[in-house]
């Protein structure tokens, strides 16, 4: 048997590396403060997509993407939990669509070689719902999509479990053991398990675990977001939902349909960090973006940006519910994977942005080899090349940050 892995956080990050680690021969123990998913996994868009705007970040995700197709070989379950609709980003002026080119450009030489950039014709010649006076273009990804995130969460842990990987769930960390600058055991209610490597998988939280643990406090931001249900109705057809891909309009308003009589609704708005944040309050709802709030609100907000750039939106036949959760956001929107500096045995996967369901499959596997290398590593071999990890280090400077955030 290898080493002892103690996973702090049963989310999608939390629940692949069990998995990874298991099927690998390490003896896992995942620890989860209240029940699997419970976090940020379960209140997300869940959105998958390559268009991101940094090498690393495209391969990483081409690659989460492959995985992804072969989920139901690779990790178990009946059902796949990726629907390729393709992601449709809309741009709102010439310098927008400047900008694209230059990222499609980049992307293309990462090998998605699928993705196009549109003009705003185009785009409504493909798209027959978009208004092209709204638009100045636009860029396409079949192969992009959206995650059933209950799916790869639930699947995983089991997958983990059937491996030998232990789970306990309502065990939230509360104490921990050190020993010449390493971690050897964590509290969990009246229970110390024993550890050779500790992975903190806890995102949003990990300001605070970082504390108890004894490691360096990253610059990770909570960060509150929410999402939207509107209820088709009559005058929307079932055919139209079902065609729409996951479409982000110019302002940051982005939707997809959940299924066939319902449309998600998502906003990247302003909001303050909330560093101090309790997990009741992932559902807590601001009265400025309830969806029965004011009607200069958030929701209504980001239902008339959609409705601006596809008519046909506006005809929905109105809310039926908010839900809410929180990003932890870093500085320069790029995740954190690697060892802590302040402990030898403690590895991060942490920071996703926004982007932690996604990233699942790359952080992982990253993950992984962090613990077979015992130390940080310069790159990853992921499908036809090698992605440097330097962007993801957690002693970098935060210089060249993702820019296409949602």
């Amino acid at each position: 048997m290898k080493a002892r892995v103690v996973i702090i956080g049963a989310g999608i990050t939390g629940a692949l590396t069990a998995w990874r680690l298991a099927r690998a021969g390490y003896a896992v123990t995942v620890l989860e403060a209240r029940h699997v998913g419970a976090g940020s996994s379960s209140r997300t868009a869940a959105g998958i997509r390559q268009q991101f705007s940094t090498p690393e970040t495209v391969l990483g995700m081409r690659y989460s993407v492959d995985f992804f197709r072969r989920f139901t070989q690779e990790v178990g379950g009946s059902d796949s939990p990726l629907v390729q609709s393709g992601y449709l980003f809309l741009l709102g002026d010439d310098a927008a669509v400047d900008a694209a080119a230059g990222r499609v450009r980049l992307q293309r030489s990462c090998g998605l070689d699928e993705v196009e950039l549109l003009d705003a014709r185009a785009a409504a010649g493909r798209f027959p719902w978009l208004d092209p006076d709204a638009i100045a273009g636009a860029t396409w990804c079949p192969s992009d999509g959206f995650l059933r995130p209950e799916l790869v969460y639930n699947e995983a842990i089991d997958a983990a479990r059937r491996l030998g990987a232990e789970l306990l769930q309502g065990a939230e960390v509360q104490e921990a053991r050190h020993r010449g600058g390493r971690l050897v055991a964590v509290r969990a209610g009246d229970r110390w398990i024993g550890a050779d490597v500790v992975v903190d998988a806890t995102n949003a939280w990990s300001p605070r675990l970082a504390r108890l643990l004894g490691g360096v406090e990253l610059p990770i931001l909570p960060l509150k977001r929410y999402l939207w249900f509107l209820d088709r109705g009559a005058q929307v057809s079932a055919e139209l939902l079902a065609s729409l891909p996951l479409i982000i309009a110019p302002g940051g308003a982005y939707c997809r349909p959940e299924n066939a009589h319902s449309l998600l609704l998502g906003y990247a708005h302003d909001t303050p960090a909330e560093p101090d944040f309790r997990h009741e309050d992932q559902d807590r709802i601001d009265p400025q973006a309830f969806h029965r709030g004011a009607e200069d609100g958030l929701a209504v907000q980001a239902w008339l940006a959609m409705a601006e750039v596809v008519p046909a939106l506006a005809d929905l036949a109105g809310f039926r519910a908010t839900t809410s959760g929180f990003y932890g956001t870093t500085p320069d929107h790029n995740p954190f994977l690697g060892y802590d500096p302040q402990v030898d045995n403690l590895v991060r996967l942490v920071g996703f942005s926004g982007h932690g369901a996604m990233f699942g499959p790359f952080s992982s596997a990253v993950g992984l080899a962090l613990i077979e290398g015992g130390a940080d590593l310069a790159d990853l071999p992921v499908l036809d090349r090698a992605v440097s990890l330097l962007p993801f280090r957690l002693d970098r400077q935060f210089q060249h940050g993702e820019a296409m955030v949602i």
